[in-house]
């Protein structure tokens, strides 16, 4: 198997195994499918952490404050966003939490029913990590499917009569988005017209992976997934940016003692080590490092 890093700009993606006789027209597709599928587990997950925090989302003709809670904003009333509480609701514990945004009712889970939707987000989160990447794991659709299935079994758990239909985890789950207009749509990267690229070319899609990395399948690549009109992707830094500021600071140091020592026009070099004739009869007699001190 090709073993297939795949960046944006200098952001490790994920990993990807595919034959090298794998031909390009169903590769590209995949990558960015799964690329896909990859935002739309981060965008659950933000969501969720939202959902779990703040309760279910207002309709949207409900969203935001009205004029006594605006009043009471301004005049910084304590009671506005009163600390988190527990109360009980048609029988069942919730806790109190205003949400800052006016987007959602504040009537969160209480921590234990919150703690089975976090457990399933942190796993959820360790398959978008770099430390996948670390971990040479490759990533497949199924593991993002387990993940969203177990974010959806936690959310069935703690909200089993089901989520409001303008609620936004519900969407994502259902995969009914409407990203129009907002900053997500521009990360979305259409399967049809993705390109892919690898040393600087773009891999043509009639082609088959072997045709430019060659038929051995322990070829190990780095490529870049673009989208139609993009482009090839900018050339990355030869080294990073830690790497640089360790440089600077290295040479700013040569440079200053370089500097103290064109000021020092004396003889202090003689009293060096350097600068003994008899260091090397001194290396053979044992007695180099021999100091003397007089009475």
């Amino acid at each position: 198997m090709v073993l297939i890093t795949l960046k944006k700009a200098e952001e490790v993606l994920f990993l990807y195994e595919a034959p090298a006789a794998t031909s390009l027209s169903d590769l590209v597709p995949k990558l960015a499918d799964l690329q896909n599928f990859r935002l739309r587990l981060k965008r659950l997950v933000e969501a969720a952490e939202d959902l779990v925090e703040y309760g279910p989302a207002k309709p949207e003709s409900e969203q935001g404050y009205d004029e006594e809670q605006l009043e009471a904003l301004t005049k910084n009333k304590p009671d506005l966003a009163p600390e988190k509480r527990e109360v009980e609701k048609d029988g069942v514990k919730i806790l109190l939490n205003l949400d800052p945004t006016g987007r959602r009712t504040g009537e969160a889970p209480n921590e234990e029913m919150a703690n089975v939707i976090r457990k399933t987000l942190t796993n959820a989160k360790a398959c978008l990590s770099s430390d996948l990447v670390k971990s040479n794991k490759c990533l497949d659709a199924s593991i993002l499917d387990e993940a969203l299935a177990n974010i959806r079994g936690a959310i069935a758990i703690v909200w089993p009569m089901g989520l409001p239909e303008w609620e936004p985890v519900r969407d994502i789950l259902d995969d009914k988005e409407d990203l129009t207009g907002t900053q997500a749509s521009k990360d979305v990267v259409d399967p049809a017209s993705a390109s892919l690229w690898w040393a600087g070319k773009e891999m043509q899609r009639d082609k088959k992976l072997a045709d430019y990395v060659g038929k051995n399948d322990k070829t190990k690549i780095i490529a870049k997934l673009q989208k139609k009109g993009q482009g090839p992707p900018n050339r990355e830094a030869p080294i990073n940016e830690q790497a640089q500021k360790e440089m600077m600071a290295y040479y700013y140091r040569k440079q200053e003692e370089h500097k103290k020592l064109t000021e020092n026009d004396e003889d202090d070099y003689v009293n060096s080590a350097w600068a003994n004739t008899k260091s090397l009869k001194g290396s053979f007699t044992g007695i180099g490092n021999v100091s003397w001190k007089a009475r």
